[in-house]
């Protein structure tokens, strides 16, 4: 018996293949593309691949660090040199070396047709958490899919799905006394589409009828566990749980996107650069991410999963607040939590400031 694949199953799938270096196959109205995630190609099949056709798509982000072209507004298609070997490829993906070989050019970059699947590559690259470049080859020779038991997703579809809001089930919930509260119970939640699950972390028994005090807060590695001192995010999860604690109730809803969505190898790659003089921005815009690449729709859906219409925001970001009241949530109130400023934070405080917008 044979067992087809869902399209969600085969995203998963696809993810899994880009971060071992394995090709998929993008189909749309012009034929099927040939996609291989830059990060982790591997100098075999680059050569497998090579064609005249083979492009380098990469945000428009990362084409202005380079000085190429960004033709399609958001994008640029590199069209990949004869001579483009693997380090070639992996200087055009990884900003680590940029200023000790400022010049990589000059570039050719295509401009005709539409860059639509391209889009979807880089977008799929990224969801696997790899660098936001992608390798793509449009009307490949048939003998580089035929047999190879490539995963195939019709762009289009693959698109609507990654733009589409994660839908949350619960798992299992279970007390938890905490040091910031006895009264402390945690509930997970898994998305329906097999990505990262999320924690709400309760305190007391919050009243469903009125505002609740609530925080979102993504998930800090770095911060939470190893107590870092460039970034504000410990000091920010242990005052928002001890300020719950001390009125006996509230949500802290815990997402699973470390590095405002980034990952944590990526987050890495952004603190390398800012050890070179980079701010967190400018390092996110080297690496081709955008300033914040965060869905804060998840915490929407949770907090009115959970029966919270009304919440007191304990936060610093404006942009928490405007998404919560724009989808389906009213905060009543921003509540600031400022908090865990450092010496070697103070820099990354006054850029979130006066490029993020956050009220410090």
């Amino acid at each position: 018996m044979a067992f087809g694949l869902s399209l969600v199953e085969r995203i998963n799938r696809a993810r899994a293949d880009l971060r071992l270096g394995v090709p998929i196959v993008l189909s749309g109205a012009q034929g099927p593309a040939l996609v291989m995630a830059a990060e982790t190609a591997t100098a075999d099949r680059l050569d497998a691949l090579r064609d005249p056709g083979l492009v380098l798509a990469i945000t428009r982000h990362r084409a202005e660090t380079l000085k190429a072209r960004p033709y399609d507004g958001d994008l640029a298609r590199i069209i990949v040199p004869r001579d483009g070997g693997l380090g070639w490829l992996r200087a055009m993906a990884d900003p680590a070396d940029d200023l000790r070989h400022p010049m990589k050019g000059p570039f050719h970059c295509a401009r005709d047709g539409t860059a639509d699947l391209h889009r979807a590559a880089i977008a799929l690259v990224k969801t696997a958490q790899l660098l936001p470049a992608a390798l793509v080859l449009e009307s490949p020779p048939a003998a580089l899919i035929a047999g190879n038991d490539l995963t195939e997703l019709p762009f289009d579809l693959l698109a609507e799905a990654l733009a589409r809001e994660s839908q949350l089930a619960p798992v299992v919930n279970a007390r938890l006394p905490m040091v910031a509260s006895q009264a402390g119970r945690v509930h997970i939640f898994r998305p329906r589409d097999g990505g990262e699950e999320h924690y709400a972390i309760e305190i007391g028994q919050p009243d469903r009828t009125k505002p609740v005090l609530a925080r979102l807060h993504s998930a800090c590695f770095t911060g939470d566990v190893l107590g870092s001192l460039k970034c504000d995010c410990g000091p920010q999860l242990n005052a928002a749980l001890a300020q719950m604690g001390a009125e006996g109730a509230g949500v802290l809803l815990y997402l699973n996107q470390e590095g405002r969505g980034i990952g944590l190898a990526n987050k890495m790659r952004a603190y390398s650069l800012q050890d070179q003089g980079f701010d967190t921005v400018e390092a996110n815009h080297r690496l081709g991410f955008e300033d914040d690449e965060r869905d804060f729709r998840i915490g929407a859906g949770l907090l009115r999963q959970m029966g919270f219409g009304q919440v007191r925001l304990l936060t610093n970001n404006p942009r928490k607040v405007d998404m919560l009241n724009a989808h389906g949530l009213k905060v009543v109130d921003r509540v600031a939590l400022r908090v865990g400023e450092t010496a070697q934070n103070a820099r990354y405080l006054a850029t979130k400031a006066a490029k993020s917008g956050h009220l410090l």
